[in-house]
């Protein structure tokens, strides 16, 4: 049993909001120390903050560009910099973290000054897909928990964040959309939590999501198909040629924000790809914010998720914003692309 396998329900509770569901799971375990439960209660917060400012950026003059670019390279838009410092402000003040990773910052996050440090470190993308806020697509949030490394009591550091997959002790990610919903796992499962506006709170809809062997669709930038290596192209093509004993053509959908690409694949099965190509090498996509987080809710539904080469879980991470390729999905789906690109089938 993993250490957070006490904060999934042994039982059907669906309606629970997430803090009885979090709860009723500490309660059956009696050596929980009730952290994770109050540092999961704090990103819920966070994002109940985040989702309203969404709903309300219209209005509240939150849409368009800060007119500064963060360490990615990107135009900071204004949501991502309020998503950002919300997190950030809950996160490093509620005494239950010792270092933060955000996307949005160059370096490590430290707890301020005065301020309890916690057995935790939480590594976080702010608001993935913000290029699509002014257009009113599904946008998100993703995080990832791992338990310090580094001596209790003592400020974090980057050897508390820079770990494996296979250590995260949990991982989610909220989705803004026509509904909000948060999903999570602590390695026992997948659970989702539909987001109650008229009452804030978020109620246990999705109970141990499983994700299908297989599904009908696939979801990759063909945009960028001329930078791609020949494997992946061919993979492409195999996709959308008609064979019906396959159930292919498959059918293409493509959002661009990760967070909304990865629910409906979740939900309904398929494959989410975002290859390696000649303008980035190292793939595009964030390990400690977004694959890893990713991978891991993928692995506890039953799918998989691959850089091509390597399993992402088992990836040793050496920098802070290093990215990686990423195909992640139904195991059946990943495991045709990997064919393509390791050369088992041409």
């Amino acid at each position: 049993m993993s250490a957070a396998s006490w904060l999934s329900p042994k039982r059907d509770q669906r309606g629970n909001t997430i803090e009885q569901h979090i709860i009723e799971g500490q309660r059956a375990h009696p050596s929980a120390t009730g952290e994770l439960t109050a540092l999961l209660q704090q990103i819920t917060l966070s994002c109940k903050i985040i989702a309203s400012r969404v709903n309300m950026a219209g209005l509240a003059d939150n849409l368009g560009l800060t007119g500064e670019t963060n360490v990615q390279g990107e135009e900071v838009q204004k949501l991502d910099e309020l998503a950002n410092n919300t997190l950030i402000r809950l996160l490093s003040r509620g005494g239950r973290t010792c270092v933060i990773g955000s996307e949005e910052n160059e370096h490590p996050v430290p707890v301020p000054e005065g301020y309890p440090c916690g057995k935790y470190a939480v590594l976080f993308d702010p608001l993935d897909g913000s290029s699509n806020i002014d257009v009113n697509v599904s946008i998100g949030t993703i995080f990832s928990i791992h338990e310090r490394r580094s001596r209790a009591g003592t400020a974090g550091g980057l050897e508390d964040l820079l770990q494996p997959g296979t250590k995260q002790v949990a991982a989610g990610y909220v989705i803004y959309g026509s509904s909000t919903m948060l999903v999570y796992t602590t390695g026992e499962g997948v659970h989702g939590f539909t987001l109650d506006p008229s009452v804030g709170e978020f109620f246990l809809s999705h109970v141990n999501i499983r994700m299908p062997e297989r599904g009908k669709i696939y979801s990759v930038n063909e945009g960028n198909a001329a930078t791609w290596e020949e494997p992946v192209r061919k993979w492409a093509e195999w996709m959308k040629t008609p064979n019906p004993e396959l159930g292919h053509p498959y059918s293409a959908r493509y959002v661009g924000s990760m967070v909304a690409d990865f629910h409906r694949t979740l939900l309904k099965g398929g494959i989410f790809a975002y290859p390696a190509d000649k303008k980035n090498a190292q793939g595009k996509l964030r390990l400690l914010y977004e694959a890893a987080p990713m991978a891991m809710i993928a692995e506890q539904a039953g799918g998989a998720a691959s850089t091509g080469q390597e399993r992402i879980l088992d990836m040793l991470p050496t920098e802070l914003h290093q990215r990686v390729p990423l195909y992640i999905g139904s195991k059946g789906d990943v495991e045709d692309v990997l064919s393509f690109v390791n050369g088992t089938r041409s």
